[in-house]
């Protein structure tokens, strides 16, 4: 089991429960968790890099640095807002499920789509193949409360960026799977 990160609260629980099998209320509280923790989000500073003491800087000229980010709750789009708009990202639209996610995409035009897979109407696979047989398609990474070994085979099928587990999201990871 990795070390805790600062600001993050011990589920032994969760650690060894599968992710197939996890319960609402799991989901929820992990939500609460990162609701909660988005007040550290704010203040951090952009452009050092995470250690700053090492003097190197963050370069995330790689990225574009326009985002969607389309998700059917708000508590996450509101927390992946505020995190990766501390990290250095534009965010230019959310969208709350699959169809709205592709218009907003085509009509906003950003560089990458932070999609989660399990949308009400369309799911985050769908709605990425749609978007990659765009001209000029945006760079999409998917995300999911579940692990990736959760979506396997179809992460090896689909044409996204990568994926990042909710839990996990940040700007730096973000800007890694875009390079």
């Amino acid at each position: 089991m990795r070390p805790l990160r600062p600001g993050e609260v011990a589920d032994a629980g969760a650690a060894h429960a599968s992710a197939a099998t996890a319960t609402a209320s799991a989901v929820e509280e992990r939500w609460s968790l990162m609701v909660a923790n988005l007040g550290s989000a704010r203040g951090r500073h952009i452009g050092a890099c995470p250690d700053v003491s090492s003097g190197w800087t963050w370069n995330h000229g790689a990225v574009g640095r326009t985002v969607l980010i389309v998700d059917d709750h708000a508590d996450f789009r509101a927390f992946a807002r505020a995190l990766l708009t501390a990290d250095g990202f534009d965010v230019v639209g959310e969208a709350p499920d699959g169809a709205s996610a592709l218009a907003a995409a085509r009509s906003l035009r950003p560089a990458l789509v932070l999609l989660d897979v399990q949308l009400p109407d369309l799911d985050g696979f769908a709605v990425c193949e749609q978007l990659a047989g765009d001209d000029d398609p945006p760079a999409v990474v998917l995300t999911s409360s579940r692990d990736a070994s959760s979506y396997r085979r179809r992460l090896g099928e689909s044409s996204a960026r990568g994926f990042i587990p909710k839990a996990e999201l940040s700007g730096a990871e973000l800007a890694t799977l875009t390079a």
